[in-house]
């Protein structure tokens, strides 16, 4: 069992409970759930407050050290959906 932290409420949790983005060597930016996909993650509580907090205080843009708000918009539209 891995443990991560979620950058939304801090709170350690299984990284199965979790949904995990990933920035390529390329600079791709992946909702990875199943983890195939290697390269810097970040780890975010699959609940909508968490979601919806990562999303308003750019955490995405900040953990993954990703400066192209078209791939930022992209990403964060995608966890809006997962709610």
């Amino acid at each position: 069992m891995k443990i991560r932290k979620c950058q939304s409420c801090k709170i350690d949790k299984n990284r199965d409970e979790l949904i995990k983005i990933t920035k390529t060597k390329e600079g791709l930016l992946f909702i990875n759930p199943d983890s195939n996909i290697t390269g810097r993650s970040m780890y975010i509580c699959k609940n909508p407050e968490c979601i919806n907090l990562v999303i308003k205080k750019k955490k995405v843009a900040k953990a993954l050290k990703c400066n192209n708000f078209e791939i930022i918009e992209k990403i964060e539209n995608e966890l809006l959906k997962l709610i």
